[in-house]
């Protein structure tokens, strides 16, 4: 994962956006993305996501846009994503290991949205 996600030594990320990617990576391919992005973090550096809140959930493949500084847009893909093994809250605390959760909100849609602080 590191070399997937090289970055010039200089980089800092004020804000990741996840999206729904945990749902798509398994446990090492997760700890690596953290491995490789601790490096490129503010101490204060914000990130936001969306997972499940029950891993049994159906796939709900979405592309996502940024409609403004409040507000994003999901929309259904077309087809499904391979790769569909989503994590369990508590499992995702332990592998977003430079990250705490600052906050979560189950939506309608039994979708979490997670607000993440940087915790190095």
């Amino acid at each position: 994962m590191a070399a997937l996600v090289k970055f010039p030594a200089d980089t800092r990320f004020n804000l990741c956006l996840f999206w729904d990617v945990f749902n798509y990576l398994d446990a090492a391919a997760i700890t690596g993305l953290m491995s490789a992005l601790r490096p490129h973090l503010y101490r204060h550096s914000l990130g936001h996501g969306f997972a499940v809140h029950n891993t049994r959930s159906a796939q709900q493949d979405a592309a996502f846009e940024i409609l403004g500084e409040n507000a994003l847009k999901l929309r259904p893909r077309n087809r499904p994503l391979p790769g569909y093994a989503p994590h369990g809250q508590s499992r995702l605390k332990e592998l977003l290991n430079c990250y705490r959760f600052e906050r979560t909100v189950l939506l309608a849609d039994g979708r979490l949205e997670i607000l993440l602080r940087s915790s190095l």
